[in-house]
């Protein structure tokens, strides 16, 4: 984890409005007949809840105190069917709610991940992927947690307020207006709680994302986090990390907990005045011992759920604070997109040509500037440089990873922004540096390639990458697993594979970017000759800094600063003795002291 590790998020300090509750409410919409259900029996139970507490006081007053035996053993035979149909209501309604909990949990995630399909690179270069991570698995978890069971105990406490309501309206109105009196003063401090839960939850979700994304980029860097002996440097990082959210989390916390008392303490006054004032009435005969019990009974069972709202508020605030950093993500808008009209031509093959192409990545920080140049069709061209010269941005642009910030790019005669990107990308082979393989087979990461390809499409392409031979001595051969990203093999070994995987592809354009920087001599020969292969009749670019292994393009471009310094074939450039000759007799000069440093050894020894 590097020091200077640091993602700022979007900061969402607005109240929760209507259009945020809307949106959430839309995720329904699809499943309304599941809503309708569940909600249907919530409002059954409930009802029948409150009925019991009225059919509780017929049975004291109408049944025990007037001693009518009859009327006892009918209102206990209601009670008991009621019960029996209630249950049955429950179970109904529990079922209904994790199906449709696991239907939006299912919704969001599909929705999500097909839009980080559309994302442009740009998007993953600026986000983490653990903040990527946090949005799909935790945020879609908490706002399906929001529609179904938060959903249901919003319910439930309205039903319970509304049909306490009327039945303590029904028994004695003077005291039904004792409690009403109360509920403002309830409201109000519900009101100002769910502001500041709301704040310190927005808070611990910023600080889970942030931990999240320092997991995943210590775990997937844990090789380097060893070899420099990082661990302890790590811890401290992760201490303050966590620490932030520990006091977010504590804040939110508190603010619950002091919630629960304060409702208690409201609720302690109302039920007193209640017992005093019916007290008063059962002595000149207006309220029954029944009615009395009833009362209380109602007013417990409506502020039960109110009291339950420090729950219940900062679960809502939680799932709010989620589904603004969900509805975040589906709202980022893709940089490169089709533009109206684009169209697939069914081919991409002709010339290339970059016309004064300038480009950036932050404003004020040019990568590219007037870069300007012409590939003919099937030619191979190999472009050299300096770290940082702009040698990959180009090919990113003719992949339209990117777009120019200036300039334009045409393929075969037509601007390339008149072609749609599955067109583009779709026709274009791409050989990296660092390769990366899916967990999976190796058949199967091959297969990624052209997924319609025969057993003989994919061995036969392995043979032409120079990856057979090693395949076929894996005990499993082409069904052997590679691992995550392809841990199980060797560098040289994904390499190849990945050549493999261009090959089966048969694409119109290839790019071999740093293919060949981190292999072998015995490995890098087989990259060569598999890329040789791949380069006939195609429109090839080759990045390398190696150079021994672009002597053979057609033209090879110096590019220096985002611009062409040089350009020419191999014996040329180095007859000139400029940028081009200076790069390879350093590279030549460093290879020979490479490999005579072992002979070295041995003399010194």
């Amino acid at each position: 984890m590097p020091d200077n590790y640091e993602f700022e998020e979007e900061e969402f300090k607005t109240q929760v409005t209507g259009r945020t509750v809307n949106r959430i409410l839309l995720l329904l919409k699809p499943h309304w007949t599941w809503v309708a259900g569940f909600l249907s029996m919530i409002i059954i139970v409930s009802i029948i809840d409150a009925y019991f507490t009225y059919l509780s006081k017929m049975i004291i007053d109408n049944g025990i105190i007037a001693k009518d035996r009859q009327v006892l053993v009918q209102l206990i035979t209601r009670y008991g069917v009621l019960i029996v149909f209630q249950a049955a209501c429950v179970l109904a309604f529990i079922y209904l709610v994790g199906i449709l909990g696991e239907r939006i949990r299912y919704d969001l995630r599909q929705r999500m991940f097909n839009h980080l399909q559309d994302l442009s690179l740009s998007y993953y270069s600026r986000t983490p992927v653990g903040w990527i991570m946090s949005r799909v698995t935790s945020d879609s978890e908490r706002v399906s947690e929001l529609m179904t069971w938060g959903m249901l105990d919003i319910t439930w406490a309205t039903v319970n307020v509304s049909t306490a309501s009327i039945f303590m309206l029904i028994i004695n109105w003077r005291l039904a207006l004792i409690v009403f009196a109360v509920l403002p003063v309830l409201i109000w401090v519900a009101y100002q709680f769910r502001k500041r839960i709301l704040v310190q939850y927005r808070m611990v979700r910023k600080m889970n994302s942030k931990i999240t994304g320092a997991y995943n980029e210590n775990i997937t860097g844990v090789r380097v986090v060893k070899a420099l002996c990082r661990e302890d440097a790590n811890l401290k990082e992760f201490d303050v990390l966590t620490g932030d959210m520990y006091r977010a989390a504590f804040r939110a916390a508190w603010l619950s907990a002091l919630f629960l008392p304060t409702v208690q303490i409201i609720s302690a006054f109302a039920l007193g005045a209640v017992l005093w004032y019916g007290g008063l009435q059962v002595q000149v005969g207006w309220m029954t011992i029944g009615g009395i019990q009833a009362f209380v009974s109602y007013i417990t069972f409506m502020m039960w759920p109110i009291q339950d709202m420090a729950r219940v508020y900062a679960d809502l605030q939680n799932a709010v604070a989620s589904a603004e950093r969900i509805f975040s993500l589906v709202d980022a808008v893709p940089e490169v997109s089709d533009r109206p009209g684009a169209i697939d031509p069914g081919t991409i093959q002709g010339d290339i040509v970059f016309d004064h192409v300038g480009f950036y990545y932050e404003p004020g920080k040019p990568v590219l500037a007037d870069f300007t140049l012409s590939v003919r069709h099937g030619e191979t061209i190999a472009l050299v440089g300096p770290t940082g010269g702009g040698k990959t941005t180009i090919v990113n642009l003719l992949c339209r990873f990117y777009e120019p910030t200036s300039g334009t790019i045409h393929i075969g005669g037509r601007s390339y922004t008149n072609l749609s990107t599955h067109a583009i990308q779709s026709r274009i082979g791409i050989v990296l540096q660092t390769p990366h393989l899916f967990s999976g087979t190796i058949h199967e990461n091959i297969r990624y390639g052209r997924l319609n390809a025969t057993p003989k499409d994919i061995e036969d392409a392995a043979q032409i990458a120079g990856a057979h031979e090693f395949i076929l001595n894996f005990e499993r051969g082409y069904d052997q697993e590679v691992g995550e990203g392809g841990n199980l093999l060797s560098v040289g070994q994904k390499q190849l594979i990945s050549l493999a995987r261009a090959v089966l592809a048969k694409p119109e354009i290839f790019i071999m970017d740093e293919a060949t920087s981190s292999v072998d001599t015995l490995t890098e020969a087989l990259i060569q000759r598999g890329m040789e292969a791949l380069m006939k009749g195609r429109t090839s670019f080759i990045i390398a800094h190696r150079l021994s292994t672009i002597k053979r393009a057609d033209r090879i471009v110096v590019i220096d600063d985002g611009r062409i310094a040089e350009m020419g074939i191999h014996s040329e450039l180095i007859r000139k003795k400029g940028h081009y000759y200076r790069l390879y007799t350093q590279q030549f000069r460093h290879e020979r002291e490479i490999e005579f440093e072992p002979f070295q050894e041995r003399l010194n020894a």
